[in-house]
């Protein structure tokens, strides 16, 4: 997963944050990869896998992801609740996808509503429909 990596958009409007229900570390990466294999029914995160194969990030979402107009950030729990929760107070249900600006975060898609996205596209069209990327 494409771990604190920061995209920058073609505007200056709010960011999106992106976090995956995984810690980060190569370790972990790994470990993640093999209980896709093995048990992808009882893996908890469905970010991940709608963003990612296996072994390498799934083309249509890299595609949608390199032509974004807002900036993205992507982090693993453990970076987001180092990098924020921890000075702001946030407590969430992971995978979520936040809309972050001056005046704080808010949910753009929730824990549950991430669960029942089935593929890229899917994910794709509900961004486009609530922010207009």
């Amino acid at each position: 997963m494409d771990s604190g990596t920061l995209h920058r958009g073609k505007s200056n409007q709010e960011k999106l944050i992106f976090v995956y229900n995984a810690n980060s570390g190569i370790r972990n990466g790994v470990m993640d990869s093999l209980h896709k294999i093995w048990s992808p029914k009882t893996y908890d995160c469905n970010l991940c896998n709608v963003t990612f194969g296996v072994f390498s990030e799934k083309k249509a979402w890299k595609d949608f992801r390199k032509k974004a107009a807002r900036e993205l950030e992507f982090l693993h729990k453990d970076e987001f609740q180092k990098q924020y929760a921890s000075k702001f107070g946030y407590a969430f249900q992971y995978p979520i996808i936040l809309v972050a600006s001056k005046g704080g975060m808010e949910v753009l898609v929730a824990k549950d509503r991430l669960d029942a996205i089935e593929n890229p596209e899917e994910l794709i069209q509900l961004l486009q429909s609530r922010m207009g990327l």
